[in-house]
């Protein structure tokens, strides 16, 4: 057979992308936690953990598993009990959505989302699209800890392996509504110690359940004999080296095909301030039928041979609330009040709360910080705030400052608090106290917070305004707090909340990601 050389450029333009393109981990920098990955014909998709974020449970897709984007969340709303709406008094810090597991079952064209809530059952939501509409579809009385969800490719049986060191395998009905069936399949020896965030899977006969030991290894368990077992456990990585500068280990995540029929890993990293953000390597499998890591200088690599034709994704850039609903990119500090905010080319907030606490504060609206460093851009229009109102931006976390608008009669003060802290149950220990303010006669503002969110202590969150959009000038700085204990690494959040009475409004014109991150400059 003879190819013609226009036919030949077009095979070697095809093939080029794959051999000469590179990827750097971490694939993307922001907080992205306890993921489950997957693919559908040619498009891969990834679920994650939110907690008391809402909605819940995001989910991005992408076709090259390096360039993603948000397209949705599995949980509509956190509808597991008034703490979840901030009522009366309580609050779901830390609590809400864990390890869960998504995925598509082809038979009936439906995604399935299961996920255990405060373990005392697990939720199930379905959908006919990844993107939604998601409903709640059943409630099973069994918590499915750090669940993972196989859908075998022989007989669409559903199975969900599940557990904290006495690991255990589910056979759910054929709706997948219900469990039929449950069994422990392994139970961890003391020198391995914890396995949990499992993730199933089946390859070319055999069954796998994918674990980690939290958080510095994982784990890989094999059957021949079918989902029940017996089981047998190698080792994937221990200890293993981050391609993060003082990174945690690579660990949990999943496995995932190319439609080429290559294999990836893809694992989170604990990179705190920032969160938990994920990194993907090769997968190649040994003659024993356990997958085994490449690694570059016997640790995670850096860089590695992009899977497919790299598509890029930007997560800069300007949203300027055109339409009438907010983007998958943005999610509530618990549930909102949804009569409290409208999207119309710009996002109104009325105040939702009396308060003086920030954490206690409904409608609080939020967005990841990308790193390793950038900056979030709010404009705000404040003519509508009404006398004892609070309006402005934070870096939102257990230990926060904001910078913001307080309304107080006649006056409109230009304020940054900080301070604001909260104990090792999640409640609230310092509400923050006025670190530095500013006379403000306009209705309209530029607020800015720059973030370092490389990982380590001494990490600087600063923050700025500007009356005109050209000039800022920096008010104050945070140190941001990189325990892990509250697992939802620093987010930006701009907040509307009333300290007298509810009836104010700002308006939130745009909010713009820069990166490496903007200061002082327009």
């Amino acid at each position: 057979m003879k190819l013609s050389i226009s036919a030949l450029f077009c095979v070697a333009t095809a093939v080029m992308p794959v051999l000469g393109e590179t990827f750097t981990n971490p694939v993307l920098w922001e907080d992205l936690a306890d993921l489950d990955i997957f693919r559908v014909d040619d498009t891969f998709y990834y679920s994650a953990s939110n907690m008391h974020y809402s909605p819940a449970a995001p989910i991005l897709s992408s076709k090259d598993l390096v360039n993603w984007e948000y397209i949705g969340h599995s949980v509509p709303s956190l509808d597991f009990g008034s703490k979840y709406d901030m009522a009366n008094g309580e609050t779901a810090y830390v609590k809400g959505i864990y390890a869960s597991t998504m995925r598509y079952r082809a038979s009936n064209k439906t995604w399935y989302w299961y996920g255990c809530i405060e373990y005392t059952g697990t939720y199930v939501y379905t959908a006919p699209s990844a993107a939604g509409p998601w409903t709640q579809a059943a409630k099973i009385s069994q918590c499915y800890y750090d669940a993972g969800l196989l859908i075998d490719e022989d007989d669409d049986t559903m199975y969900v392996a599940y557990g904290n060191t006495e690991l255990s395998v589910a056979k759910l009905s054929s709706d997948g509504l219900s469990q039929s069936q449950a069994q422990v399949v392994y139970n961890t020896p003391s020198s391995i110690g914890t396995l949990e965030g499992s993730r199933m899977y089946k390859k070319d006969g055999a069954y796998y359940i994918f674990v980690t030991r939290p958080a510095n290894g994982q784990y890989v368990l094999k059957s021949t004999s079918g989902p029940f077992g017996p089981y047998e456990i190698k080792e994937l990585l221990l200890n293993l080296g981050s391609p993060i500068p003082n990174g945690g280990v690579p660990h949990q995540g999943g496995l995932v095909d190319t439609p080429n029929g290559d294999w990836f890993y893809m694992a989170f990293i604990d990179s705190y301030p920032g969160g938990r953000v994920p990194t993907l390597a090769p997968i190649t499998w040994g003659s024993d039928g356990f997958p085994a890591l490449e690694l570059v200088n016997n640790a995670w690599g850096v860089s590695y041979t992009a899977p497919l034709p790299l598509t890029p994704v930007s997560h800069t850039g300007t949203d300027n609330f055109s339409g009438t609903e907010l983007g998958p990119q943005w999610e509530w500090n618990h549930n909102p009040d949804t009569t409290k905010f409208s999207v119309s080319d710009g996002l109104t907030l009325n105040t939702a709360t009396v308060t003086d606490d920030l954490y206690h504060a409904r409608n609080t609206l939020s967005h990841r910080i990308l790193g390793p460093t950038s900056s979030g851009t709010f404009v705000l229009d404040i003519s509508s705030m009404a006398d004892g109102d609070r309006a402005g931006v934070a870096a939102l976390r257990d230990s926060s400052a904001w910078i913001g608008v307080l309304k107080d009669g006649d006056t409109t003060t230009l304020s940054m608090y900080s301070g604001l802290t909260m104990t090792s149950s999640w409640a609230t220990s310092s509400t923050g106290s006025e670190v530095a303010s500013a006379d403000f006669s306009g209705t309209k503002v530029w607020l800015r917070i720059y973030a370092d969110i490389n990982v380590g202590t001494g990490k600087q969150a600063e923050f700025y305004y500007s009356t005109d959009g050209e000039a800022f000038t920096k008010m104050g700085s945070l140190e941001m707090g990189n325990q892990w204990e509250f697992f939802i690494g620093y987010r930006y959040a701009v907040f509307n909340f009333a300290t007298k009475a509810l009836g104010g409004s700002v308006v939130v014109e745009e909010f713009t990601v820069d990166a490496p991150g903007k200061t002082t400059e327009g």
